[in-house]
């Protein structure tokens, strides 16, 4: 089994399905003791801003924060795609409390260390 899971999610509420498999493998791999590092890329980039992750919806999928939180009180951590936040006037500051932002060079960084398993959503 891979030390550590790189999961990249493209999709927000454009591909809901998409987008909360992501989230949720996220949670259950922390959960089952896999370090995580969650990216946000995409439509997915809003969820890095306190309450967008509340509106999401999809039926029969567990509640987006909750997924986070998860994630967040597992030890996972949450990246915020530079490029991805710069086109949408998101800053630093205006994260959720524990996120980050960090481009392309350390998602390469962290997908290509040894033990390492990356996803794409």
């Amino acid at each position: 089994m891979a030390k550590k899971l790189v999961i990249k999610v493209t999709a927000g509420a454009d591909a809901p399905e998409r987008c909360s498999q992501a989230f949720t493998v996220a949670a259950v791999a922390v959960a089952s003791g896999v370090e995580v590092s969650l990216w946000l890329t995409g439509e997915s980039s809003w969820f890095a801003l306190p309450g967008r992750a509340a509106e999401f919806e999809l039926p029969h999928a567990a509640p987006l924060p909750d997924l986070i939180e998860g994630i967040k009180a597992g030890g996972g951590a949450i990246t915020l795609c530079t490029q991805c936040a710069a086109r949408r006037g998101i800053e630093e500051k205006d994260l959720i409390e524990g996120a980050r932002i960090a481009g392309a060079q350390v998602f390469v960084q962290e997908a290509m260390a040894e033990g390492v398993q990356a996803l794409v959503y």
